[in-house]
């Protein structure tokens, strides 16, 4: 498969290994747990903190197990600010990075380069998030795009793993102050980890389902074409005399556009009674019946490439949501996504139980789209939002807060109630008519506004009804835990008995060093230190963070300890005991199906196998 080459790639490209792993650390104050309970890294998590440190911060969690993945990086269109500072090794990387001018902005030539220096690490780290069966979207818009394809293309390693390529209609008018073409849509990449994902059909819309106005004792259907676009040289078999059976009239096909049965088909269709010949049986050319309740996957409808704003929201709606939530506060510098947008995502791709991922979480939209799907159908999906800047809190977390417990909005509500594209000719012709229906909404429906607003703009003639509300949003329900990353997880401070990870953090992170997966949840320290099991392995842990607890023969793992590991291993699996000293020669543990892995060394050893 072809790769991509750029500035410093042999240096990130496996610059996520040596990423430190960090304790996540719960913050109860902005946190927001179901009440009567505490805060949970169980529950649905916003973690505040460097994405790419983040990410690594969950690979002892979930590892393997993210079903979704949404992310909206930097389009690095270099008016966004962004800047380039992973703690990279090398020396040279150091040099050039000292060089560079950060914040990236649009003089500086080596910007793609920092762009995929930056991406290259997460993307790898959200790959090894991803469930077998889980899914990734990707919005970019034409600056790195092309790149951006590449890089997937090289991290998912199979062509296969390219799902679909969609285009956004984020604006529904151009840009007259636009150079060159007015940009109307964004990208939004799917790649997916395995042959196993599926997408689910969409929920068919109104629209759609009007298409089905007929009505007989099987049920409610809609006419279809019975011809095709091919022609009779093409496909002489279908070129052919139909009768209809009501008034014995012989029926031939255009030679240009023949039956698109067979006769064998058109035989089983008259059989099964599919032919319509028109309300009053007389029709001069068939047509198939084709039955609501027939339709594959319970009547979705398959998602297409090209989402226009009518289907999947635009930047201007996703504008207004957010001021409409956080009350116009804090959200002047935003550009997010729709709700509407995450929402047929999350329709495609999760069930009532996924867990979706967002590593560039900004003001949160997709956690919003989580909250919203549970709500519609009972669901259980859990999110996991991570935003390095300072709004976390006060507007990302913020955000969730309100649509869960509800909102108060006050302010200006407004309401489209009239769109039409017009040009200076058709507006020559069409100038009366078009007054004429502007004065007759005025009229009919400016009693509920207290301004009607009327406007041309960019080929756009709109009429939008205003009022000034103050009412209250219901809330979604629902809960998070807030998180920040604590100091890097040192195995070598076992040594020195300064900043000792807890249990927990120090429990998970050596079986997924040991193992390569994730651990749901972790044992209660017991007499056999067991913490956690694979398909292959039991995987033990002795520890406190405490010094003297270490350095004490309690600490050691001896006979007793033993004896206690192989009597509660029914299944005959293999021991891997973790801790910080022992009483037994390997040789003696080997016998008893144990290996001892001596922390702190043996976490350094696993992780450079």
């Amino acid at each position: 498969m072809p790769t991509l080459d750029f500035k410093g790639k042999q240096f990130v490209y496996s610059h996520h290994l040596s990423v430190p792993f960090r304790e996540l650390l719960v913050d109860a104050k902005k946190s927001l747990p179901v009440k009567g309970q505490k805060p949970s890294l169980d529950d649905n998590l916003i973690i505040h903190g460097d994405n790419l440190e983040a990410l690594k911060a969950l690979l002892p969690t979930h590892a393997g197990k993210v079903d979704c993945i949404f992310i909206d990086p930097p389009y690095n269109t270099g008016n966004e600010g962004w800047c380039y500072n992973d703690n990279v090794r090398s020396p040279l990387m150091k040099e050039w990075l000292k060089k560079s001018a950060n914040p990236v902005d649009k003089e500086d030539l080596e910007r793609h380069d920092k762009w995929l220096c930056m991406m290259w690490p997460r993307l790898s780290l959200l790959h090894e998030l991803l469930a077998e069966d889980g899914v990734l979207f990707v919005t970019i818009d034409d600056n790195e795009q092309h790149r951006l394809r590449d890089v997937l293309d090289e991290i998912f390693q199979r062509e296969e793993s390219f799902y679909g390529h969609i285009a956004w209609q984020k604006k529904y008018a151009t840009s007259n102050d636009a150079k060159g073409f007015s940009a109307m849509f964004d990208h939004v990449l799917v790649y997916r980890k395995g042959e196993e994902f599926s997408r689910n059909l969409l929920e068919r819309t109104e629209e759609k389902n009007s298409n089905y106005r007929h009505r007989d004792e099987k049920g409610v259907f809609r006419i279809d074409n019975y011809t095709c676009n091919k022609t009779s040289d093409e496909r002489p078999n279908l070129y052919y005399p139909i009768i209809n059976p009501n008034t014995g009239e012989e029926i031939w096909p255009k030679r240009t556009a023949v039956w698109r049965y067979s006769k064998e088909r058109h035989s089983q269709n008259v059989e099964d009674n599919l032919v319509w010949w028109g309300a009053d049986g007389k029709g001069s050319v068939p047509a198939y019946r084709r039955y609501k309740h027939m339709l594959k996957g319970g009547g979705g409808t398959v998602p297409g490439t090209w989402w226009a704003h009518e289907f999947a929201g635009h930047t201007d709606e996703a504008k207004k949501e957010l001021r409409e939530i956080m009350d116009g506060h804090g959200t002047e510098f935003f550009t997010p996504k729709p709700l509407r947008l995450l929402s047929k995502i999350l329709e495609i791709a999760t069930d009532e139980n996924s867990i979706i991922l967002d590593s560039f979480a900004g003001s949160g939209t997709t956690a919003h789209a989580v909250l919203a799907a549970n709500l519609k159908d009972k669901g259980n999906r859990k999110f996991i939002l991570v935003e390095c800047e300072d709004y976390a809190d006060n507007l990302t977390a913020e955000r969730i807060r309100r649509v869960i417990k509800g909102y108060s909005f006050s302010g200006m509500k407004r309401e489209e109630l009239y769109k039409k594209k017009i040009t200076w000719t058709s507006f020559s012709k069409n100038s009366q008519k078009m007054l004429l229906e502007v004065e007759h909404l005025e009229r009919t429906k400016g009693v509920g506004y207290d301004k009607i607003k009327k406007e041309i703009k960019d080929g756009l003639l709109s009429v939008t009804g205003e009022r000034k509300v103050k009412e209250k949003v219901p809330g979604l329900g629902g809960s998070f835990t807030f998180c920040s990353l604590g100091e890097p997880i040192d195995v070598e401070s076992l040594l020195t008995g300064k900043g000792l990870p807890s249990y927990e953090a120090l429990a998970r992170y050596v079986f997924y060093t040991a193992t390569g997966q994730s651990l749901e949840k972790v044992a209660r320290p017991s007499a056999d230190g067991v913490i956690g099991e694979t398909d292959l392995f039991r995987i033990h842990l002795f520890y406190q963070p405490d010094a003297a607890w270490l350095r004490s023969n309690e600490a050691a793992l001896n006979a007793e300890k033993v004896s206690a590991i192989t009597k509660g291993n029914r299944s005959g699996k293999r021991s891997i005991v973790f801790g910080v000293a022992k009483f037994m020669s390997q040789k003696e543990l080997t016998k008893q199906r144990v290996e001892f892995c001596q922390l702190p060394y043996a976490v350094h050893k696993i992780l450079g196998a």
